[in-house]
C-alpha cells in the first residue's frame, strides 16, 4: 500500500509536545483518508449489492460458475485502478498547489475536491461512478503530498522523525477501518451495503479539512513568500511562545538561514532534480522515484485490493474476516517498524524486509500450486490454506516493518535542500504510477480465462501463481537496496549531502559511524573548553 511522504526540512524547536500532539492528530486523519479510500474499494467490489448495479449478468456455465452477476475483467482493472490514475496527476499538481495557495489552504481545497469525488461514487451510474474515483483520486494525490509537507515544516524537531512513522501507522489504520466497515454492511441486500463504507470518507475530509482551517500556516512556506509578520505569528503559535520572544526570533533567524542556502544553490526546478552535480541530484531523485516504485513492485497491493476476491477464489470461508485479520497484521506491525528505524537502520531494515518478503511470498506460491490446490469435487486441503494465509501474515509483517514506512523516510531524508520539495512530488507520483499499473494489470494476471464466453476476456489465469511473480521483485527490491540506498541513520541533512558527496553507497555505513564518531569527538572537544573556561573564569 502506498505510504505517506514526508519531507524533513523545516521543523519547528520547541520543547513542549502539544503542537506535535495536534500536528499528529491531523496527519493521522490526512492518513486514515489515504488507507480508507484505498482500502474500501476491494470490499465493495465483492458485495452482491454493487454486483447487481454494475456488474453483468452471466449465465451458468456447467461445472464453472452458477448464473448471476459478476465484474469484467476489464471493468474490475478499471474501478481498482483509475484512482490511482488521478493520484498521480494529484501528486504532481501538489507542489505547484502548495506554492501558490499556501500548505493549509492546499490540504482544505484537496479535501472539498475529494468530497466530490465520493458524493459521485454515491450514484448507481456506471461512468459517473468511475468520475467520483477519479476526482477522489485527485484529492487523495494531492493530501499524500500536502499533508505531510505541512507537518514536516511545523512540527517540533524532536517528534519528526515519529510523526512520518504516525502517518504511514494511520494509513494502515485507514485500511483497517475499510476492512471492518465493509464486513459490517457486506450482508445487507440494498444500496447501503456499498454506500455507507464509501460515505464514512466524508467523515475523514471533514475533520482534516475543517481542522486545518484553524490551525496556522507553515512558517517556512510564509518566509518563502516573504511575509515576514505572518510568519512570526504563525511561529509564536506553534512554538507557544510570545511573538517578540529569543526563541522565536532565533527559530526565524534560522528558517531565513535555510532559505538563503537554498536560493544560493541555484535553481529549483525539476529540471535541476536530475543534474549531475557534486551534491548527486541526479542519483538522489532517481533513488527516490525508483524507491517508491520498487514498493508498489513488492505485490502489497495485491493484497489489500484484491484479497478479499482472491480469498474467495481460493475456497477460503469468510474471506471478509481473513481481510480483516491481513489489516490488523498490517497496523500492529507498522508499530513495531516505526521503532526499529532508528535503532535498526534504513539499509538494514529494507534489506531484511525484502529478503523476508521474498521467503514468504515463493513459500505461499509453492502451497498454492501444490498442497493449496482445489480438488476437483471441490474440497480444500485446511491445512495447505493455513499455511497460505499466515505466510501471507508473515510477508505483510515484513512489509509493514520494513518497506512501508522505511521506503517515505529515505525519500524525504535523501533529496538536496534546494530540490527536496519537487523531488518528494516525483517520488509519490511514481509511486501512484505503479499503483495504477498494478492494480490495472492483477485482474488480467489472476482471475480465469473467459475467452470463448459471451464477452468474454483472455487472462494469464496465473491465481496463487502470481505471486512467484511478487517473489521475483521483491528479489529485484533486495538488489536494489544493496546497490542504492545509503544507511543515513542519526545523520542530519547537511551530513546526508557529505554523504553522498564523499562516500559510496555499499560504505554508506562505515563512512556514516566516522562521520558520527567525529562529531562526537568534537562535541566532547567544545565541551572540554567550555568547562575550562568556566574554571578560569571562576
Amino acid at each position: 500500500m502506498p505510504g505517506g511522504p514526508s519531507l524533513t526540512t523545516g521543523g519547528v524547536a520547541n520543547a513542549s509536545v502539544v503542537w506535535g500532539i495536534v500536528m499528529s492528530a491531523f496527519a493521522a486523519f490526512g492518513g486514515i483518508l489515504y488507507g480508507y479510500d484505498t482500502g474500501t474499494i476491494g470490499g465493495v467490489i465483492a458485495m452482491d449489492n454493487w454486483l447487481d448495479t454494475f456488474g453483468d449478468f452471466g449465465p451458468e456455465v456447467p461445472g464453472a460458475t452458477p448464473a448471476g452477476f459478476y465484474l469484467k475483467t476489464s471493468n474490475k482493472s478499471l474501478v481498482v485502478s483509475i484512482l490511482s490514475a488521478g493520484t498521480f496527476f494529484g501528486a504532481l499538481l501538489a507542489s505547484p498547489l502548495g506554492d501558490r495557495v499556501g500548505r493549509k489552504w492546499g490540504i482544505v481545497a484537496s479535501c472539498v475536491l475529494f468530497s466530490l469525488g465520493v458524493g459521485l461514487q454515491l450514484d448507481t451510474k456506471w461512468a459517473t461512478f468511475i468520475v467520483g474515483r477519479v476526482i477522489a483520486g485527485l484529492g487523495v494525490g494531492l493530501i499524500s503530498c500536502l499533508v505531510p509537507m505541512y507537518q514536516s515544516e511545523c512540527s517540533p524537531k524532536n517528534l519528526r522523525g515519529l510523526i512520518v512513522g504516525l502517518y504511514q501507522l494511520a494509513i494502515t489504520i485507514g485500511a483497517l477501518l475499510a476492512a471492518i466497515v465493509s464486513n459490517a454492511t457486506k450482508t445487507e441486500t440494498s444500496f447501503s451495503s456499498w454506500r455507507t463504507p464509501i460515505a464514512v470518507q466524508f467523515a475523514w475530509a471533514f475533520v482534516l479539512g475543517g481542522g486545518m482551517i484553524f490551525l496556522p500556516e507553515s512558517p517556512r512556506y510564509l518566509l518563502h513568500k516573504n511575509n515576514v509578520d505572518a510568519a512570526r505569528k504563525s511561529l509564536a503559535r506553534l512554538s507557544s511562545s510570545p511573538i517578540d520572544s529569543p526563541e522565536v526570533e532565533a527559530e526565524m533567524g534560522e528558517i531565513m538561514l535555510a532559505l538563503a542556502e537554498e536560493r544560493a544553490h541555484g535553481g529549483g526546478s525539476y529540471l535541476d532534480c536530475f543534474r549531475n552535480t557534486d551534491l548527486k541530484n541526479g542519483l538522489r531523485t532517481w533513488t527516490g522515484i525508483w524507491l517508491q516504485a520498487w514498493q508498489q513492485l513488492t505485490g502489497i497491493n495485491f493484497i489489500f485490493y484484491y484479497g478479499t476476491t482472491f480469498f474467495q477464489s481460493a475456497g477460503i470461508g469468510n474471506p471478509f474476516i481473513i481481510t480483516i485479520v491481513t489489516d490488523v497484521v498490517n497496523t500492529a506491525m507498522t508499530i513495531v517498524g516505526i521503532n526499529l528505524i532508528d535503532r535498526v537502520g534504513r539499509r538494514r531494515l529494507l534489506l531484511i524486509g525484502a529478503a523476508g518478503m521474498m521467503f514468504c511470498e515463493y513459500i505461499v506460491a509453492i502451497v498454492g500450486v501444490t498442497a493449496g490446490k482445489t480438488a476437483a469435487d471441490g474440497t480444500v486441503n485446511l491445512a495447505a490454506q493455513r499455511v497460505l494465509i499466515a505466510f501471507v501474515c508473515f510477508y505483510i509483517a515484513f512489509f509493514a516493518t520494513s518497506w512501508g514506512p522505511v521506503a517515505w523516510v529515505v525519500t524525504g531524508e535523501i533529496a538536496p535542500l534546494n530540490i527536496r520539495a519537487k523531488a518528494m512530488s516525483l517520488s509519490v507520483a511514481s509511486n501512484w504510477l505503479w499503483n495504477f499499473a498494478i492494480g490495472y494489470a492483477t485482474p488480467y494476471l489472476v482471475d480465469s480465462s473467459t475467452k470463448g464466453q459471451p464477452n468474454g476476456v483472455a487472462t494469464a489465469a496465473l491465481h496463487v501463481k502470481v505471486f512467484f511473480i511478487w517473489g521475483s521483485t521483491c528479489l529485484g527490491c533486495l538488489v536494489f537496496a544493496y546497490f542504492f540506498i545509503p544507511e543515513t541513520k542519526n545523520l542530519s541533512l547537511e551530513q546526508i549531502d557529505l554523504l553522498y558527496k564523499n562516500a559510496t553507497i555499499r560504505n554508506s555505513t562505515k563512512v556514516r559511524e566516522e562521520m558520527l564518531a567525529e562529531k562526537t569527538h568534537h562535541e566532547h572537544h567544545e565541551k572540554a573548553i567550555g568547562d575550562s573556561t568556566s574554571d578560569v573564569a571562576a
